[in-house]
């Protein structure tokens, strides 16, 4: 396909589970690519991710003013919707490319940021694939977004600080709690977190304790295979020394048979198992084993969008990653990823890396064995040092008189259609 020359437009688009920081990219990008007026015309950003650009439902960031772009930067969650949708390979499924290729084309779409995770990361190498399958010149470059910190390459990736941070405030503040009412009432709190396969967020929740704030904490990893005898003597040992006991289970823990202790039975639309309440499954267990009043609450969506306690360092790295994902364009990159590049853990120093997306696309990274501690209900020194700075420095949000914070509601004015339906 013959293409003009001269100004691309460029399409942005958030896939997944959302964050607290998704936004800060987003500002990132179109703030950065509105400083390139020379070489980028418009940002496009699609309606509900990759399913916007497929039927052709864009919205025109131009519309909105610098006010609110620059809001972004505060807002919890994904200013242009998300999805979960991940494209087949081009010879599953021709015509989704062809359609993308197509409304690309019409629109004059020569760069494409796509802000995610691991499969977002896939879809965005399959679409930089595409100037040389199907004639079609296309810069993708994807933009590092997930609060599991299961990327590959990057130190870490941003979402997560902020969400280690309230897992690790929930934490403190639920185990503050409990241990007031342990001698007549509750003497387990239990804490689901988010983690199919990586137990990043659950180390978090042992950061609640450290040398001025001893707190009784066990952790149950998905990297760690769940044994119950281990598992009840821990908890009982504890509850004989403290008085209580906090435990954070992430919701990918497996028992020896290789089952998620809460699989339903179910799948997502990426044909993942479909995991949620295994909080209940382990207060069961301590209930028949030890007989223990309990506690449980599921993190859920309040650990990915508690924006009002988000760490400043995540904040700070969320801009940049989308901000480079635009530099790296205009630098004439195609198929990379802007990194985050730990320099030095005290005093914390970053820097921006670059990463080919055939390293990242479908690599989960898990939690090293040298980041978990020898019974396998604890984090190490080194993990400490490693969570510490991610989680550190306060970017609250703009409060209203109510006492609540102001988060902007952009216009997401539509593009016009040039093409006709297309159903996914």
């Amino acid at each position: 396909m013959a293409t003009s020359s001269g100004k691309k437009n460029a399409f942005y688009a958030q896939s997944g589970g959302v964050t607290a920081v998704i936004n800060a990219s987003a500002c990132g990008v179109i703030e950065t690519a509105r400083k390139h007026k020379d070489k980028i015309g418009k940002v496009y950003a699609g309606r509900n991710g990759i399913i916007g650009a497929l039927t052709e439902d864009l919205i025109d960031t131009s519309k909105e003013p610098k006010s609110a772009i620059a809001a972004l930067r505060h807002t919890p969650s994904g200013a242009f919707g998300s999805c979960r949708y991940k494209l087949k390979s081009l010879e599953q499924n021709q015509r989704e490319y062809e359609r993308l290729i197509e409304v690309f084309e019409a629109h004059n779409i020569g760069y494409f940021f796509y802000n995610g995770g691991g499969d977002s990361a896939d879809t965005c190498l399959k679409v930089s694939q595409l100037s040389k399958s199907m004639g079609y010149p296309i810069q993708a470059i994807h933009v590092p977004k997930t609060v599991d910190n299961d990327l590959p390459v990057t130190d870490n990736c941003p979402g997560f600080g902020s969400v280690a941070k309230y897992i690790a405030v929930s934490t403190r503040e639920a185990s503050f709690d409990v241990a007031s009412m342990a001698k007549t009432s509750t003497k387990v709190f239990i804490l689901e977190v988010m983690g199919r396969h990586a137990g990043w967020i659950a180390a978090a929740g042992a950061m609640a304790s450290s040398e001025d704030c001893e707190i009784p904490v066990v952790v149950l990893f998905p990297e760690v295979t769940f044994n119950r005898r281990k598992f009840m003597q821990t908890v009982k040992q504890k509850v004989k020394q403290f008085g209580y006991v906090s435990i954070v289970v992430s919701e990918g823990v497996k028992s020896r048979d290789g089952k998620f202790l809460a699989d339903q039975g179910l799948k997502d639309a990426f044909g993942h198992a479909q995991l949620g309440g295994v909080a209940p499954v382990v207060a069961n267990m301590i209930r028949e084993d030890l007989g223990l009043k309990y506690h449980w609450a599921v993190a859920d969506y309040l650990q990915r969008a508690a924006r009002h306690i988000a760490s400043k360092t995540d904040v700070d790295q969320a801009y940049a990653m989308g901000k480079a994902a635009v530099e790296l364009a205009m630098k004439g990159k195609n198929s990379v990823m802007p990194t985050v590049v730990r320099t030095s853990n005290n005093p914390y120093r970053w820097k921006v890396g670059e990463a080919r997306l055939s390293r990242v696309a479908n690599v989960e990274k898990m939690m090293p064995k040298s980041f978990i501690s020898k019974d396998g209900f604890g984090i190490t020194k080194k993990c400490r040092d490693y969570l510490g700075p991610l989680m550190k420095g306060e970017d609250y949000p703009p409060y209203g008189k109510d006492g609540l914070p102001k988060y902007v509601r952009l216009k997401n004015a539509p593009v016009k259609r040039k093409l006709g339906d297309f159903k996914v």
